[in-house]
């Protein structure tokens, strides 16, 4: 008998209790018991022990240990096959390695262990930049930094067909870069030609990943800065400013031409409209003195002898018209008189009293008459001493 068996009372001599009649529970009864319950719920007798057992209790334990234990692992390996997927990612499924199929947004179940699926955001942009310095088309060397915005498109070929498609997409956008890069002069890459370089970027870099089948789309390629090697900016910074004065001389000459051209365009066009003016006036004068020596021929013919007088008066008066002397001849008188005009009529002459003689244009007329009829009274009078001798 045990020592802490029912029955060994007080006088138990091993019964470390003393005269304890209630000690601590025996191990071994109550593994029977929680075999036998065990037993209950998967099934087996009620009895004290199994054949197999022999009434020994511990392996018939052990085995329904594992048991639950296995259910257990198979609830928690189901439970962990669940997955959910968002509206912007795509699971790309492989089953012991193998590419089964590309599963939607939703819920779904792989089995664990057996099936891997990676999960891939579709509509994240993400982006990469870098910096490089490299040789242009006219052998200068500049310096840029280059992004790229891209999304994953096919998330089948980014996970499976190349290992790292990121760096590929770097390389290959630097492979772009120089190729652009160095077919293109210095001017267009530091200036105005930066937008052009960066669409063709995208395009060549495009055609780069699509051959590589890295399943990503570039949407956007841009020239964040281009600049000269730092080596060398001062130089630099004297050639655009040596161009800045270049430009601002020829706006300055462009300006000053815009101002003279029209001018002399505008002189030119007058002198053609004088000379045309003056042609047409000459050819009309000639005309018109063709035209009246046909009329004076005409009237010459009809009366020659009025007509050579009128024609000769003309001519007189058109002389006498033109000169500021005077010739008077006194009918009756071998005298002619010649009167100055021009220094009549110029200002400071003073007469015999002091004063000063004004003649003008006004007076001639009076002063001619007066000087005829004076000359004529003198030629009277010498008329009349010359009858009385």
């Amino acid at each position: 008998m045990a020592w802490n068996e029912p029955g060994g009372g007080d006088n138990n001599p091993k019964d470390p209790w003393g005269g304890n009649n209630q000690g601590p529970p025996d191990l071994d009864e109550a593994l029977k018991k929680f075999q036998e319950k065990l037993r209950g719920i998967f099934g087996g007798s009620g009895g004290g022990g199994s054949p197999s057992t022999g009434g020994g209790g511990i392996p018939g334990f052990s085995a329904g240990v594992v048991g639950l234990l296995v259910i257990v692992a198979l609830a928690v390996w189901g439970l962990m096959g669940f997955y959910q997927l968002d509206q912007q990612e795509r699971g790309v499924v492989l089953r012991f390695g193998k590419y089964i199929n590309t599963v939607q947004p939703g819920l779904h179940w792989n089995p664990p262990i057996i099936d891997d699926v990676t999960t891939v955001n579709t509509t994240k942009v993400r982006s990469a930049s870098f910096r490089e310095i490299m040789l242009t088309q006219d052998e200068n060397i500049v310096e840029v930094q280059l992004s790229v915005q891209y999304v994953i498109n096919d998330p089948e070929n980014f996970v499976l067909k190349v290992l790292a498609p990121e760096s590929s997409l770097q390389n290959a956008a630097k492979s772009a870069l120089r190729h652009v890069v160095g077919g293109t002069t210095m001017d267009l890459v530091l200036t105005e030609g930066r937008a052009r370089i960066g669409a063709e970027i995208q395009q060549r870099l495009q055609e780069y990943i699509d051959l590589y089948q890295t399943g990503i789309l570039v949407s956007k390629v841009t020239v964040d800065e281009s600049k000269p090697p730092t080596q060398v900016q001062a130089a630099f910074d004297d050639v655009i400013k040596a161009r800045e004065d270049e430009e601002r001389v020829k706006n300055e000459a462009q300006a000053y031409a815009n101002g003279i051209v029209p001018e002399a365009r505008g002189g030119a066009q007058r002198q053609i409209e004088e000379a045309s003016a003056y042609k047409e006036e000459v050819i009309a004068n000639a005309e018109g003195e063709a035209e009246r020596f046909n009329l004076l021929l005409t009237a010459y013919r009809s009366a020659p002898e009025v007509t050579r007088e009128r024609l000769y008066l003309d001519a007189v008066q058109a002389v006498y018209t033109q000169t500021s002397k005077v010739m008077i001849d006194v009918e009756g008188g071998n005298n002619m008189m010649y009167l100055p005009l021009d220094k009549l009529t110029q200002p400071g002459i003073r007469t015999n009293s002091g004063g000063e003689l004004k003649v003008d244009s006004s007076n001639i007329r009076e002063l001619t008459n007066a000087v005829t009829e004076q000359l004529r009274r003198d030629a009277a009078a010498t008329g009349t001493r010359r009858g009385g001798r």
